[in-house]
């Protein structure tokens, strides 16, 4: 029998690791259910959903040119498609955000991020905030120095 690609089949678990599953698909040839395409949900422990010996119905998703076979469970699970209800047309729906011009006041800005855009009364200079950072700046390091010096030893420590 050819295995390609897409096609289910039936077969055996022969092995379990910590990566997966190897399946034995018919005369002999072996192929690999990775830890990833074993359930919908996450997957911990192989061991938690296949024993040894276990009967699957696999989905060939890939084979190698060196003859190995990649096998998936949960893509050989037939799904129902979940139709969703159709979106309106954008002439359809409301305006809730539109440009900076279409409201009065506005808007939304898109570049901060879509939040309404409100101007800050008292907002500090350039220098101001420059200034502010730099006092912060040797406070802190002004602190470290005085926090480190002692551990180290370093200016005035006496040796013995």
């Amino acid at each position: 029998m050819s295995i390609e690609v897409g096609t289910k089949l039936e077969g055996k678990v022969t092995g379990i690791t910590h990566f997966g599953a190897f399946v034995d698909l018919s005369g002999g040839v072996t192929g690999l259910v990775h830890i990833s395409e074993i359930a919908d949900n996450y997957v911990k422990d192989v061991n938690d959903h296949l024993k040894i010996g276990d009967m699957v119905t696999v989905k060939v998703i890939n084979v190698d040119k060196d003859g190995k076979i990649g096998l998936s469970i949960k893509q050989a699970v037939d799904k129902p498609v979940e139709a969703r209800p159709p979106r309106a047309p954008r002439s359809d729906r409301p305006s809730g955000g539109g440009r900076d011009g279409d409201r009065p006041g506005g808007g939304f800005n898109r570049d901060r991020g879509g939040r309404p855009f409100k101007p800050q009364a008292n907002k500090a200079s350039f220098e101001d905030k420059v200034s502010r950072f730099l006092k912060d700046s040797e406070e802190r390091i002004s602190s470290l120095k005085k926090n480190t010096e002692g551990k180290r030893g370093g200016r005035g420590a006496k040796r013995m």
